[in-house]
């Protein structure tokens, strides 16, 4: 797997994920993040196309912190599938850093208008997906991988949502590379054509586990989902879960309920400001704040900042000791 080649990390966010194929032109989809693996929570955001799984895996062996193997003939749950429906759309992951965005297109590009799947309410791609789709129809995994590492419409939706950041310390992050540290991927899990797939894009193939429509899989997913939790060590936590579901505002409209529209709309005001403040770069601001201080300092003699310091120092304290530091 290749560098990032442009590609910038991105946090497992509901808003970073809805906003992102929002402005690749996805309509009436949202994610929300699930906080407890149950069926019921799952099933009462219906409908759900799927689900992004997020797990850390070890650095030493580039492998995830279960026995997972990708040079094995099988995997350690379920069965690849070599011989996948011609309507699947599986890529392999030719570089880092895309495996989010990647597992965002395996849910939806298995749920478009195109899919046999979802019949009830299909997702409407928008121009770029579209066009994305039509053109890579047929296209082995590892084509296909390396067709949307290139697409620069999905590689600047992706981008759009790196976190800000002007100070770029290279030493940090060979030592990060050099002496290890905790590194996480993103994988997705939906029914297609009868089956319930897990995509990730590091193993050969997609993973089938088993007979699953699209009403049972709520609970078939949890039970893979619980099963692969148990392959870790006891206490491990370090998991996000989130749904991929229709927009829950179109339902709210449908039925009338403007309690929930109300709530849908807050929700999606608040993922605006998040998204702005992490595209933001402070340091223009911080700067105008330190002359500030600077200048206070130089009319008062010195004497009213070192009491304003020394009064930081004293809540310092206070906060450590509350905290047991």
């Amino acid at each position: 797997m290749a560098d990032g080649g442009g590609w910038s990390t991105i946090e497992s966010d509901e808003g970073v994920f809805t906003s992102l194929i929002e402005n690749l032109g996805v309509k009436d989809v949202q994610f929300e993040e699930l906080i407890s693996l149950d069926s019921d929570i799952i099933r009462s955001l219906s409908p759900v196309y799927g689900v992004i799984f997020l797990f850390k895996w070890l650095r030493e062996t580039t492998q995830p912190t279960t026995t997972t193997n990708t040079s094995s003939s099988s995997p350690p749950s379920g069965t690849y599938d070599t011989n996948p429906p011609p309507t699947l759309f599986f890529a392999n992951q030719t570089i880092q850093n895309a495996c989010g965005t990647q597992a965002i297109l395996s849910v939806i590009l298995n749920n478009d208008t195109t899919s046999p799947t979802n019949t009830t309410h299909p997702i409407p791609l928008g121009p770029a997906l579209t066009t994305f789709k039509d053109f890579t129809t047929g296209f082995p995994p590892d084509l296909l991988g390396e067709a949307l590492s290139n697409s620069e419409p999905i590689r600047t939706a992706h981008n759009a949502f790196a976190r800000s950041s002007p100070f770029a310390d290279e030493t940090i992050r060979q030592n990060q590379d050099e002496e290890g540290g905790d590194v996480y991927h993103f994988i997705a899990y939906t029914p297609v054509a009868g089956k319930l797939y897990e995509l990730d894009g590091l193993q050969p193939h997609p993973i089938s586990h088993g007979e699953c429509s699209t009403d049972e899989f709520p609970e078939k997913v949890i039970e893979v989902l619980r099963e692969r939790i148990g392959r870790y060590p006891e206490g491990e936590t370090r998991f996000n879960l989130m749904a991929v579901v229709r927009d829950l505002r179109v339902g709210a409209r449908e039925i009338g309920d403007v309690e929930a529209l109300e709530r849908e709309e807050r929700k999606r005001r608040a993922w605006a400001w998040e998204n702005t403040l992490r595209r933001s770069n402070f340091v223009g601001f911080i700067g105008e704040v330190l002359k500030g201080v600077v200048g206070m300092k130089e009319r008062g003699g010195g004497e009213k900042f070192e009491e304003w310091v020394e009064k930081a120092k004293g809540e310092t304290r206070k906060n450590l000791l509350r905290r047991g530091g």
